[in-house]
């Protein structure tokens, strides 16, 4: 089973590149954040027409889940979950299914914008609640995978230029503890299970030639429970639809599981 994340920064605008890229990649299970659309605007039909199944929760303007699963594989339909439960949160961020036994879960971290503000409280208060979940998910499901865009580049070598960087979101310590502490439960970062060139990152800003300079960060992610790990025989970044016309500022990150 083929599984993936991607974080497609509107789903209205970028709909064509997520058919294009499930049609390329033939991938069986793709996680979609930052929707940026309602349910009743969500491409149900379209993608159905062309053998994926959805599920999603979605929101105006901002935010939004998705999964999307192939034709044929069996979803356990009263295992959905939108949302981490017990968490009052306005905002959409989390979708779970299980499938083919596996749970799958799609996850939109929060930005934080900024150590010391608002939103950078609420994401570390979000991370806590969601650790803790994970912790009680993991209890009843032996193969998990919680795939999203984490808003977390975990290291140094994650960043482009860590230098640059050095304090400012998405790497403050806070938030690398809280990935740590994900880790600590049991799951692993799929894509250092294998070899990958130095500097290989998932988003890049739209400004200042980001992309044609590579100067990027790895903050989408694919952790794997210990059994799903020693199942995992692949992952890597795509940077295919990066290069297309009017693309997401992210690149899809896939794992294959034998």
């Amino acid at each position: 089973m083929k599984i993936a994340t991607w974080n497609v920064n509107s789903l209205k605008v970028r709909q064509q590149h997520v058919a294009d890229w499930l049609a390329l990649s033939q991938t069986d299970v793709l996680c979609l954040q930052e929707l940026k659309l309602t349910d009743d605007k969500f491409p149900r039909a379209e993608f159905a027409a062309q053998g994926y199944r959805s599920w999603f929760a979605g929101q105006k303007t901002y935010n939004g889940v998705g999964i999307l699963v192939r034709d044929g594989l069996i979803v356990d339909e009263a295992s959905v979950t939108r949302n981490i439960p017990g968490f009052e949160d306005p905002q959409q961020r989390v979708i779970a299914a299980t499938i083919e036994g596996v749970r799958v879960i799609s996850a939109y971290f929060p930005n934080g914008q900024a150590p010391g503000t608002d939103k950078f409280t609420y994401k570390l208060a979000w991370l806590n609640a969601l650790h803790d979940w994970i912790s009680a998910e993991l209890k009843q499901y032996a193969a998990l995978a919680l795939l999203g865009d984490y808003n977390i580049a975990p290291e140094d070598r994650d960043v482009h230029d860590p230098s640059q960087w050095q304090g400012q979101n998405l790497v403050s310590p806070e938030e690398r503890a809280e990935f740590l502490r994900l880790t600590e439960l049991g799951l692993s970062d799929a894509f250092r299970q294998f070899e990958h060139p130095d500097k290989t990152f998932t988003w890049w800003d739209y400004r200042m030639l980001a992309f044609r300079r590579n100067a990027g960060l790895r903050i989408d992610h694919i952790l794997l429970s210990p059994a799903l790990a020693a199942r995992c025989s692949a992952c890597d970044v795509d940077r295919t639809p990066r290069k297309w016309e009017q693309p997401s500022d992210h690149a899809p990150v896939f794992a294959v599981l034998d």
